[in-house]
């Protein structure tokens, strides 16, 4: 059996086994809580890994090992920034999150506020992130399916985008929380099961001798000088002050971006006690930092093993250097064979990586849509439960349809690039208002509505008038030139602003409601009451 054959099989088996669990969840789903937060009904350890399952996503499988394959020292700061962000999420938000008892973003920051203007911007934002992340996993997977089945050209590419987005749309319409966290759980364990297999490989091939394999990365590589010492990507020579700007507002929009992302953040909604989001956070930290220490083996592994110029020969982004890296390691320790089942169980392991993480981004929008805009906003809260529910599963078509098209159009771009602007966007938009709301007495709508607006707003600009989007060859417009602002990444300027703006628009209204904040406050240390307020 060939490749294409055997790895379409095993990613044939994994949809039938997922669509499984999410058809025997949808007869658990019965309330707004089964399908927003699971019925609050998963363990610590179940959090935890659907956590892990949730955040990596094909940028952090495919998108970090080809940038530590094409670049090294220079890719390697994308697993840096993404565990350290972790660790922020853990310290600022998780615990606070979850004691808020409620099912979105948008509850913690309305409980203080006018509820109206703050649910209306927390789901703008929300229905944003979620889309600039969802772009990312859609290019990866017509990457990959280009690499499996050697499909050639965008139109083939753009059916399998297709096809990925009608499978998420499946996943959160029919399963709703509960089956897109099972989905998860699975897709967590397969692919640590997988990154581990290959690294074991690689590191047994070069007698476990990290810096043998870091030695030969970067002989194969074009250029050895900045492939372990940087420069290579980021801060080159040839980018001068710009090159050194833009990878310090890469590493803020890392570092600060996972601690606002709606996909995470609903994640804590879904155990049943605020002991239990600690513990969710820390099996979290432990499954996402083994991962991105393994990235690293990959990374180097693909750049010795498969050689950067054959990796950028297949995708330019280097998208699909860890199948690559199967492929090679597999036929020189077990032959022709082997190469052909390893990649197979890579290449399913990848697809089955977007596929979850899809799923879990459009339940966070689509949620968010649903129970912070039609239920709150438009319907002021006169609403059933069923007519909520019913809402979210439309709102996740259009969202869905949404996302393929924005995909198709963002062929070519590097995922794990593509995941740091959604993270610049959260971290701009979203994280200011949080904690400003969780930890600053003052805070009130004014001051929340412009955090979030002004952070959204100025990344969306920033990004639209950066290299992104034109001015290169890389960028989403090559052919044309309206970039005037030099960084690929708008955290550096974007992050300071939402802060800013948040603070300002605190200190010209005089709104202040101190027994809300004293009320919150107590909820969000201890957890009481927590319970009381998501019944409500």
């Amino acid at each position: 059996m060939s490749s294409e054959a055997l790895s379409t099989v095993l990613f044939l088996l994994f949809v039938a086994a997922t669509l499984g669990i999410t058809f025997w969840a949808s007869r658990q789903t019965k309330t707004a809580a089964d399908y927003y937060a699971g019925g609050r009904s998963f363990s610590g350890a179940q959090n935890g890994l659907a956590i892990g399952g949730d955040y990596m996503s094909a940028a952090s499988f495919l998108g970090i090992a080809g940038l530590i394959a094409l670049y090294g020292y220079d890719g390697f700061l994308y697993s840096i920034g993404f565990l350290v962000a972790w660790l922020v999420a853990l310290l600022l938000v998780a615990e606070l999150m979850r004691n808020s008892g409620k099912f979105t973003m948008a509850d913690v920051l309305a409980f203080r506020m006018s509820p109206r203007p703050v649910r209306t911007a927390a789901g703008v934002s929300t229905i944003t992130v979620s889309i600039f992340y969802l772009l990312a996993q859609m290019v990866g997977a017509g990457a990959l399916v280009g690499l499996l089945l050697g499909i050639e050209g965008p139109a083939a590419k753009a059916w399998t985008i297709v096809a990925v987005g009608i499978l998420m749309i499946v996943y959160v319409v029919v399963g709703g929380m509960k089956g897109t966290t099972w989905v998860q759980i699975v897709k967590a364990v397969l692919l640590m099961g997988g990154a581990t297999l290959v690294t074991l490989l690689v590191l047994g091939k070069y007698g476990f001798n990290l810096s043998s394999l870091m030695g030969e990365a970067a002989a194969q590589s074009s250029n050895p000088t900045t492939y372990t010492g940087g420069g290579g990507r980021y801060a080159t020579e040839a980018q001068g002050l710009a090159g050194k700007l833009d990878l310090i507002s890469l590493g803020l929009a890392l570092v600060l971006g996972t601690a606002g992302l709606p996909h995470i953040l609903i994640r804590f909604y879904t155990v049943p006690t605020a002991k239990d989001a600690r513990k969710s956070v820390l099996w979290g930290i432990g499954i996402i930092g083994t991962f991105y220490l393994l990235t690293l083996v990959l990374g180097f592994g693909a750049a010795a093993l498969v050689g950067s110029k054959t990796i950028a020969a297949q995708d330019a982004a280097g998208n699909t250097a860890a199948p690559q890296l199967a492929q090679a390691i597999g036929q020189a320790i077990f032959g022709e064979v082997g190469g052909t089942i390893l990649l197979a169980i890579i290449a399913a392991v990848a697809f089955a990586t977007i596929l979850a993480v899809v799923a879990g981004l459009t339940l966070a929008s689509s949620s968010s849509f649903a129970h912070d805009l039609y239920a709150h906003v438009f319907k002021r809260g006169d609403v059933t439960e069923k007519e909520e529910v019913l809402v979210a599963r439309i709102s996740a078509f259009v969202i869905g349809a949404v996302s393929i098209g924005l995909g198709i159009l963002a062929q070519g771009q590097n995922v794990a690039f593509l995941v740091a602007l959604a993270f610049a966007v959260a971290a701009s938009g979203n994280l200011p208002a949080i904690l400003y709301s969780l930890f600053w007495k003052r805070f009130n709508t004014a001051g929340a509505v412009a955090a979030i607006y002004g952070g959204l707003v100025s990344a969306l600009v920033l990004v639209i008038f950066s290299p992104v989007v034109s001015g290169k060859a890389t960028s989403l417009f090559p052919d044309a030139n309206f970039a005037w602002f030099p960084l690929s990444n708008p955290g550096l300027v974007s992050i300071p602003i939402g802060f800013l703006a948040g603070w300002i628009g605190t200190k010209l209204s005089k709104e202040y409601n101190a027994a809300k904040y004293a009320e919150i406050e107590v909820r969000s240390l201890t957890g009481v009451g927590a319970e009381k307020a998501a019944e409500h």
